[in-house]
């Protein structure tokens, strides 16, 4: 492909992602094919020869787009947001297309200089203390395993610069809520916790980890001879959004000296808005922390910012220097590639830069305003209306609903919800995320995607009154 092919097809697919966005409202909101028919569409071995590449775009319509959820649908009310605003997609195609590598500051120094200072704004954003330092990891999973990771070496004095896990010695014992991501107890196995030494804390009536319950649980252990090594807390859980109470968490974790590290993926991201940040009262306790850039507030995926108050844990854990990445000015600077797992960084602080000035942080707190009145207001709607029930606390964007007929058993109404959820899933004309609560079926509604408005939720509130008739 030549410069001026390039230019050509490159204005070709801005033009093609912009006619999308104008009509992707009108698409069904779930993918409507079948297992395998997206693959039967395609040649079983690599093209020999090449093609116009104007037939490769014709194929996005063909092929790609019916095989595609609309996450960026005003009708897309499932998981979280995952927002994707167009400063934010403009600057991941810059980013890929400068086509550079953070091996090292000095491999790209716009790449580290740009990336510390737009993690700091988001610090400042969020009301964080000025200690916080801030990095971009691809997701919160990756976030997570690295804490976790830190956690254990310093419980272990840095065991990996000797024996490591094989040296021995006392359980770690890692402690989350029982409401915890499952990325939490994925990460916990993948740095060798183990799944025994994993303790899942007791809740509240409001889905929220119990301190008292912790405290108990951390006593026990220490009486039996283990080691606590780490606390996750959660901000915003997966199935309710419910709070975990970081303040409380926070005193335990510094009176055992144990690593703090809060999962505020999705919840972080309210923080920008003062009026929330009650719900993480006591954040600065903690070690660490992330929030999913890339859900709210509008950052293309992947996109997690991960913030520990000493960035010194994760160099000495997580740093290598080899001789053909070493520069005179390393005293000087922070080579990324020591503050997480990848020794290669894609340059993502581009759209993270690119959104933050095309928005301005007013711009977001007004998004973010109108989603959280909307869920309030829907949330109060159903909780109107008999045979409906609101089944956890709406204190940001998710609302958590059951529509319960009378006289139906536990288990018919656990199939009349799955029911009611894919058959509006089905019809392409909204898109909602069933879940276990309780032990029983429960449907949640995520009001966040760039163009929801409260029309929009009015609208599915017609479709689900009809969908359960």
């Amino acid at each position: 492909m030549t410069p001026e092919e390039f230019r050509r097809y490159g204005h070709d697919l801005i033009d093609w992602l912009a006619d999308h966005h104008a009509r992707r409202d009108s698409l069904p909101v779930q993918a409507i094919t079948q297992p395998g028919e997206i693959r039967a569409q395609l040649p079983t071995s690599p093209p020999d020869a090449p093609e116009p590449f104007g037939n490769v775009i014709a194929d996005l319509d063909r092929l790609i787009v019916p095989g595609l959820s609309i996450w960026q649908s005003r009708n897309f009310f499932g998981y979280f947001p995952a927002n994707a605003l167009p400063a934010g997609i403009l600057g991941d195609l810059v980013s890929t297309g400068l086509g550079v590598l953070g091996l090292s500051w000095q491999s790209g120094p716009a790449i580290t200089e740009v990336e510390e200072v737009v993690t700091d704004w988001v610090r400042q954003m969020v009301g964080l203390e000025a200690g916080w330092r801030g990095v971009i990891q691809d997701t919160a999973s990756t976030s997570t395993l690295v804490a976790l990771i830190c956690a254990r070496e310093r419980a272990t004095n840095y065991a990996l610069a000797g024996a490591g896990l094989q040296a021995g010695g006392q359980r770690l014992i890692v402690y989350v809520s029982a409401h915890s991501h499952s990325s939490v107890d994925k990460a916990a196995l993948m740095a060798g916790y183990g799944r025994d030494n994993l303790r899942l804390v007791p809740c509240d009536e409001n889905y929220a980890m119990r301190p008292d319950a912790l405290a108990a649980m951390i006593a026990a252990d220490r009486a039996a001879g283990h080691h606590p090594c780490a606390i996750v807390a959660t901000v915003g859980t997966t199935a309710t959004t419910a709070f975990d109470p970081v303040g409380a968490i926070a005193a335990i974790a510094q009176q055992h000296g144990i690593w703090f590290h809060v999962d505020a993926a999705m919840a972080g991201s309210a923080m920008i808005l003062p009026e929330c940040r009650h719900l993480w009262a006591g954040i600065d306790g903690a070690d660490s922390l992330v929030i999913n850039a890339h859900k709210w507030l509008g950052v293309p995926f992947d996109c997690s910012l991960y913030f520990v108050r000493d960035p010194q844990h994760l160099v000495r854990v997580m740093g290598t220097n080899p001789s053909f990445l070493q520069s005179t000015v390393d005293d000087k600077v922070a080579n990324l590639r020591d503050w997480g797992i990848p020794l290669g960084r894609r340059f993502r602080a581009l759209k993270l830069w690119f959104v933050l000035r095309e928005q301005g942080v007013a711009a977001l707190q007004a998004r973010l305003r109108r989603d959280i009145a909307n869920a309030r207001d829907f949330a109060a709607t159903v909780s109107a209306t008999p045979g409906w029930r609101v089944l956890a606390p709406v204190q940001l964007q998710t609302i958590c609903l059951r529509h319960e007929p009378p006289g139906l058993t536990d288990d018919a109404l656990d199939a009349h919800t799955k029911g009611w959820a894919e058959r509006i899933n089905a019809s392409g004309a909204a898109y909602l995320t069933p879940a276990v609560l309780d032990g029983r079926w429960m449907v949640r509604v995520s009001i966040g995607a760039l163009p929801t408005e409260a029309a929009d939720v009015a609208a599915l509130w017609a479709v689900m009154q009809a969908a359960v008739g």
